[in-house]
């Protein structure tokens, strides 16, 4: 049997600035890289040629030819992480195992079993800092406790930056790639054996122009114009390095490194506050009755609502699994507080149809959206969506491109009045915080 130190691959799929993965081909053992098929996450997924899986699938290829090429492999599994790590104890001499950190809720319980099971073997653990710049226990309030307005922690996060060289540092993994386990092609694992067929959506590039980074502030607005990175998914599982990209953007562009810590600031968040998965960051907005109409969410999520602008949003990421970060907040907003639907129906839906769905930032996001998040826009802060559309749709490019039959008879009338919806929406939101004085 092989004695070997086992790297585990988990959202950072890649060989290199890998931070887990650089620690490992120090370790004095030849290292035998891992992924695991999670069933525990995969069997809850309804549509099952969900892209996300079949983007999954690929980049494992991906890497396993890039191992091949050095006379290595990668173990791949399809299970429970449990039972994986069961099969891999009694088929290797495991000295140690490396991974990267995860933050939601599930990841830490699977952690906390792992670590456990090793544990009982005596193989350590190692866990390191690589998903985010900064974890949800670095930047804290001068008194040790977490910050929950963005601004303040911003501004903290920046001066961490300037302090901390070691922050965005590259971790040169291909120095050690001789450390990979030398070992026979290991066998393969079809997507059908998973339940799961390909899916042929397209998904947006890793590289982005230069261009629209130096440009971030002036065009991630407008969702007629490529003006944002779309590098969300490949954030979300790790293709590309947080670091490089927050280096970059150091470098080009203030309005698109801030995105970034935005990104921190939900992690650490969901870190610090775990009930935000399902509750309202400030428990005042649980006390909202939302209204119960399927009827209305049904024609929200089909792009049927009557206001251009939010249809074409949500006809966008039905067809692509993407959808602009403007027409995110106005969709969101529409939801809750046009409809006064339960902001959690959203965010299941995102959730489903996001190739960059990331539960910290999507909680987060919707929580803005409705009220009771963080740095919530105060409940009075209703988006009127036809002035959104003027200001940054005016030629209407974006409308019309994903919905052709606006302007004409065959286009539904809008399901409801702005100025009602937000008179409701004021009355309602207003009783329901009352009651928390």
């Amino acid at each position: 049997m092989h004695k070997v130190s086992i790297f585990w691959h988990r959202r950072d799929l890649r060989l290199d600035d890998n931070n887990g993965l650089a620690e490992a081909l120090q370790s004095p053992w030849p290292v035998l890289p891992l992924f695991i098929f999670d069933r525990n996450i995969l069997d809850k997924l309804e549509d099952k040629q969900d892209p996300r899986v079949t983007f999954i699938f690929r980049e494992i290829a991906e890497i396993r030819k890039s191992l091949r090429a050095l006379g290595s492999d990668m173990l791949v599994f399809y299970g429970s992480p449990s039972e994986a790590f069961t099969q891999i104890l009694s088929s290797y001499e495991v000295q140690s195992v490396f991974t990267n950190r995860d933050y939601e809720p599930y990841a830490k319980e699977r952690d906390k079993a792992v670590s456990e099971l090793l544990q009982q073997n005596n193989i350590p653990f190692n866990t390191c800092k690589d998903h985010v710049i900064f974890e949800f226990d670095e930047v804290l309030k001068k008194d040790g406790t977490p910050y929950t307005v963005f601004s303040p922690y911003a501004r903290r996060w920046l001066e961490k930056l300037e302090q901390d060289e070691n922050a965005l540092q590259y971790y040169d993994c291909k120095a050690n790639f001789g450390k990979f386990l030398q070992i026979a092609p290991l066998p393969e694992i079809s997507l059908d054996a998973m339940g799961f067929e390909l899916s042929d959506l397209s998904i947006p590039d890793r590289t982005v122009a230069q261009g629209i980074i130096k440009n971030y502030d002036k065009t991630r607005n407008f969702p007629a114009i490529r003006g944002t990175s779309q590098l969300g998914i490949h954030f979300r599982f790790g293709t590309i390095s947080i670091r490089e990209k927050a280096r970059k953007a150091k470098e080009l562009n203030a309005v698109f490194l801030n995105e970034l810590i935005w990104r921190d600031f939900y992690s650490m968040i969901l870190g610090n506050f775990p009930r935000v998965v399902n509750m309202a960051f400030r428990p005042a907005y649980d006390h909202i009755p939302w209204r119960d109409a399927p009827e209305d969410f049904e024609r929200w999520c089909k792009g049927k609502t009557g206001y251009p602008i939010v249809d074409a949003g949500m006809r966008e990421l039905n067809a692509t699994g993407y959808m602009h970060n403007r027409v995110r907040m106005i969709t969101a907003s529409f939801l809750t507080k046009h409809l006064l639907l339960d902001w959690r129906l959203g965010e299941a839906y995102f959730a489903s149809k996001l190739l960059d769905f990331d539960l910290a930032s999507n909680s987060g996001g919707w929580q803005w959206a409705m009220g009771g998040g963080t740095d919530a826009a105060p409940y009075f802060r209703i988006f009127n969506p036809t002035s959104q559309q003027e200001k940054f749709d005016k030629e209407l490019v974006y409308v019309q491109k994903w919905v052709p039959e606006y302007g004409t008879s065959r286009y539904v009338k809008p399901m409801v009045d702005h100025k009602f919806a937000r008179e409701r929406c004021l009355e309602v939101y207003k009783q329901a915080l009352s009651q928390e004085k």
